[in-house]
């Protein structure tokens, strides 16, 4: 049997599966108290407002700070405890190190003064990223719906990934920008810098469009580069919201959850192994591959 017949006889199965529990337990109508949205609003913790700048404490400040500290924790852990005969932790950690030195930087920055220079800037970004993308799958007690326990009322596990917050992804994306822009002004000056805009034997009439269609392109990077991460990090969690139940109780059909679920936990094992370490492989990548091309001799 061909893997397109597989693949598509289990969505059948589990089509006439889904059919079958709702013609047994029926359903109890679309239930309009759960709001999916709400998993992401960002209510504010904490009100700070200074000059008109909304500076509140809210969920995605809290991963972001927890982001940081494992970022940095994890390395400066490490660092004082490096052995001639690695553990299993140190082993994790220089593999992880050597991707970000050798593929990553050196890999896209073929000058290794300017990958030297760069390293810790790409490599931080990926370590953040990847933290960032990691602790968004850990349950905390940061939901917005508060249960009980013991007379206590506490917020209910959820999870949340600060990279699910379009601001975030731009706002690292903005200092991406700002880093290879300045680079390659720094290294070509502002003329040259806008020179190298232009391919190489292009010459007459054809200058002036080509330079204003790289000029764009240089700015869609901002879009291109937060939006993939932003995109790739929300649609992982909107599909295990809705596959984890939410689907479930949105068309007030339990049953549901019995299927739906095991595609979570396949959602979910998809995420974690894969997709949180790669938006971060992409995301250094690209800011290497920028910054070198700001850089490079040739267009």
């Amino acid at each position: 049997m061909k893997t397109r017949t597989k693949v598509l006889s289990f969505f059948g199965i589990l089509l006439l599966l889904a059919l079958g529990l709702y013609a047994i337990f029926g359903s109890d109508g679309k239930n309009e108290a759960f709001q999916p949205q709400e998993e992401f609003r960002l209510t504010p913790w904490i009100s700070i407002h200074i000059a008109g700048i909304d500076m509140s404490i809210n969920r995605a400040v809290f991963y972001l700070f927890l982001a940081a500290v494992f970022t940095c924790g994890a390395m400066i852990w490490v660092a004082r405890r490096m052995q001639a005969k690695p553990n299993k932790v140190q082993t994790a950690v220089e593999v992880a190190y050597d991707l970000a030195s050798n593929n990553i930087a050196r890999g896209n920055l073929r000058d290794p003064k300017l990958a030297t220079k760069w390293f810790s800037f790409i490599a931080t970004l990926f370590f953040f990223i990847w933290f960032c993308n990691m602790m968004g799958y850990l349950p905390l007690p940061t939901g917005h719906e508060r249960v009980d326990i013991f007379g206590l009322s506490v917020p209910t596990l959820s999870i949340y990934a600060a990279t699910a917050n379009i601001s975030i992804p731009l706002a690292l994306t903005l200092m991406v920008f700002f880093v290879y822009n300045f680079e390659g002004i720094r290294v070509k000056g502002f003329v040259g810098y806008l020179k190298s805009f232009i391919p190489g034997g292009i010459t007459g009439f054809a200058v002036v469009p080509l330079f204003i269609i790289e000029l764009i392109s240089n700015f869609v990077r901002i879009i291109s580069l937060s939006v993939r991460l932003f995109a790739n990090i929300l649609a992982g969690h909107l599909l295990l919201l809705f596959m984890g139940g939410g689907l479930a109780v949105l068309l007030g059909i339990a049953a549901l959850g019995a299927l739906t679920f095991p595609l979570a936990f396949a959602f979910f094992i998809f995420e974690v192994g894969l997709v949180a370490t790669l938006q971060a492989f992409i995301f250094s990548t690209l800011t290497a591959i920028y910054i070198g091309g700001a850089t490079s001799a040739s267009h």
